[in-house]
């Protein structure tokens, strides 16, 4: 399985799996079913249940064609929605674990999703073989939209444990030290632990004491160096955002 190496906002490379064409197959087949059935569900209560089918044969093409627009309008806005909400993934995706990502290491934005949502056109036309050819060429297995995006769908299926999650032990005692980290998001979390752990792992304390500098920056935080090295302070601004936000373990 191929990798890509995001740049994360501290400047650290964090290797992914890039989402195999299978698997994006897979989850688009499964979005599609589920707007099968709202398309068949709608229908059958409006033309069958309510028995509303006799509005629009009084009505000129053009209102039929609204009234069919309005419909199928969730189907339409069906991706663009999902994955706003869902930071970048549809019910399909989150289904087979995967999911859109940026590949300059910062969140999607709604604006990203459109760009993607608007070339999807393209990519779906001619049965999708637009679409499936860019993902066979291109680095990344990137179709036309996440080219023009700057996006990349990776596969979130890796092995993982606690120490790879914003999850952390805290013991039922734990008095936390920094109230600021409320300001934090879960993703925030994840990129700090994440860039926090592979740091400790090769010992690199270059990118401890620019991930340190970072967070004290961010959350204005000031503390005596000389009673707190930047690694405790690190490890205890993690301990505090799961406290602080009740993350279970």
């Amino acid at each position: 399985m191929s990798q890509i190496a995001i740049n994360t906002s501290q400047n650290v490379n964090i290797n992914f799996n890039v989402a195999s064409i299978g698997e994006r197959i897979l989850a688009y087949i499964i979005d599609g079913a589920i707007k099968a059935a709202y398309l068949f569900t709608v229908f059958y209560l409006f033309f069958s249940v309510l028995n509303l089918g006799y509005i629009l044969d009084g009505m000129d093409n053009w209102s039929q064609a609204t009234v069919y627009i309005v419909l199928t309008l969730p189907v339409s806005l069906y991706p663009i929605v999902f994955e706003s909400l869902m930071e970048g993934q549809t019910p399909g995706k989150k289904i087979v674990k995967i999911r859109v990502v940026k590949i300059d290491g910062y969140q999607a934005s709604f604006g990203d999703y459109l760009i993607r949502w608007v070339f999807r056109l393209v990519d779906t036309s001619l049965l999708g073989i637009i679409g499936l050819v860019s993902m066979i060429v291109s680095k990344n297995n990137q179709r036309l939209g996440d080219i023009a995006s700057g996006t990349a769908v990776i596969s979130l299926k890796n092995q993982i444990n606690i120490s790879h999650t914003i999850l952390e032990n805290i013991q039922e005692n734990y008095i936390p030290t920094f109230p600021q980290v409320i300001g934090l998001t879960d993703n925030d979390m994840r990129i700090i632990k994440d860039n926090y752990l592979k740091a400790l792992k090769i010992d690199d304390r270059h990118v401890i004491s620019r991930l340190s500098d970072k967070i004290k920056s961010i959350l204005k935080i000031e503390f005596d160096s000389t009673k707190m090295t930047e690694r405790q302070f690190i490890g205890i601004v993690i301990k505090d955002y799961n406290y602080y936000t009740g993350k279970d373990n």
